[in-house]
This record gives structure tokens, C-alpha cells and sequence, in this order.
């Protein structure tokens, strides 16, 4: 793949056989994020599980103290008594059966998140074809399955984001923009590790993070120390 000057000037200044300590990597990220539009700080932490196994699934849901930097909108399955209090809350889109055909029939997708109340599942649940592939099934261990649909708005808004692995061990997160600075996004960084690292399932042996990468949407990924998280 062939890449920009800004991109092979930035790979200069990374040394891939070190691992930076958290100031120092996220110093050189921010020095790499020359693009002009704000650009998204990824972070990709592999784990030492096997995601085949089910007593080996990381997922969770973690509000980060800065936020993502990114407006996200929140569609809500309740029942009708719970309307008001989802909109009230910031949820961009509030309904039951008629929000789910037009998902189904009108291809609707203008959202980033879904969350249901538990009573609404059956009617979610015939859903799972078409918001599963996407990431988009509600689930209680993200907290997007709750009786309670307004706090889960609230959080979500707030700057909650889901964690989960992928099929190769890793997860991938956005943890901010380059616009906040290395102090906010050290904070979201401390925030999402400590969560993964909580998260280690019992079922895991050995090395439980195997390794962090950091990221801008445009450069080059910088490998960041995790012997803090070490569990």
C-alpha cells in the first residue's frame, strides 16, 4: 500500500521495535495526526483469549471521562409509556414495531447505537440479521438492554462505548480525538485498559494483553506499554 508524506514522515520518528510509555506515544500520535479534519485516536489491544470459546468472550461497556468526540445517535425501542422519558434523555429516534419495519423494509440505518428496554426484545430480536453483521444488537453486557432506556441514553450520549473482541483477538476502540490533547486522551486510554484489563475472563491462561496499539485515523500505529494493566 502506498502512502502519503506526511504518513512516511511520521514512520520515520516510531521506532516498531519499542514500546512507548503511555506520554511518550500518545505525544507522537498527536505529532502524526497531520490530515485537516480532526482526526479519530484509535486504540487496538490484542488479548491472549481465544474467541472461539465462549468462557472466553471480552465485551463490555465503558463511559469514557472525555467522551469520543464524535456525535453519536440513539435509537430506542420501548414501549410507549417510556416515550417521553427516552426523548428527554437525547434519543434521536423513539418507537417499537413501526421503528423495526422500517429497518426491515426501508433499509434505515441513521443511527450509531440501539437500545432496548427488555420488554421489547422479542420485537428486536427479529432484527438480529440485519443489526447483528453491523454491531448493532442491543445487549445487556453493553448496557443497551435496560429496564432503565433514559440512563442508557444518558451514558451513551455521555461518551459510553462498547469493547469487544473480533474474530483475531483483537479489540479495536476509538478513544477520542486529536483535538483534546495528550492529557484527555490518556484519561479515555487509562479509562478503556482498565476495563479490558478487569474484564479478563477466568477461563483465560498465561498473557492476557499480548499487546496495545495506538493510532490516527492517517498514521502510523505506535505500540504502547501495558505493564500497568497486567493482571
Amino acid at each position: 500500500m502506498k502512502h502519503g508524506k506526511k504518513y512516511n514522515e511520521s514512520v520515520k520518528k516510531i521506532d516498531n521495535n519499542k514500546i512507548y510509555d503511555t506520554k511518550e506515544a500518545f505525544d507522537l500520535v498527536l505529532e502524526s495526526a497531520k490530515a485537516k479534519f480532526d482526526e479519530t485516536i484509535e486504540l487496538h489491544v490484542r488479548l491472549g483469549v481465544d474467541s472461539r470459546h465462549a468462557d472466553q468472550q471480552v465485551r463490555g461497556a465503558v463511559v469514557l471521562p472525555n467522551g469520543t468526540g464524535k456525535k453519536i445517535k440513539v435509537l430506542v425501542f420501548c414501549k410507549e409509556d417510556k416515550f417521553e422519558q427516552a426523548k428527554a434523555a437525547g434519543a434521536d429516534y423513539v418507537g417499537g414495531e413501526e421503528l423495526a419495519a422500517k429497518i426491515q423494509n426501508e433499509n434505515f440505518f441513521d443511527f450509531d447505537v440501539v437500545i432496548a428496554s427488555p420488554d421489547m426484545m422479542t420485537v428486536v430480536g427479529r432484527l438480529g440479521k440485519v443489526l447483528g453483521p453491523k454491531g448493532l444488537m442491543p445487549n445487556p453486557k453493553a448496557g443497551t438492554v435496560s429496564p432503565d432506556v433514559a440512563k442508557a441514553v444518558t451514558e451513551v450520549k455521555a461518551g459510553k462505548i462498547e469493547y469487544r473482541l473480533d474474530k483475531t483477538n483483537i479489540i479495536h476502540c476509538p478513544i477520542g480525538k486529536a483535538s483534546f490533547g495528550a492529557d484527555k486522551l490518556i484519561e479515555n486510554f487509562d479509562t478503556l485498559m482498565s476495563a479490558v484489563a478487569n474484564a479478563r475472563p477466568s477461563a483465560a491462561k498465561g498473557q492476557y494483553i499480548k499487546s496495545c496499539v495506538v493510532t490516527s485515523t492517517m498514521g502510523p500505529g505506535i505500540k504502547v506499554s501495558t505493564t500497568k494493566y497486567s493482571v
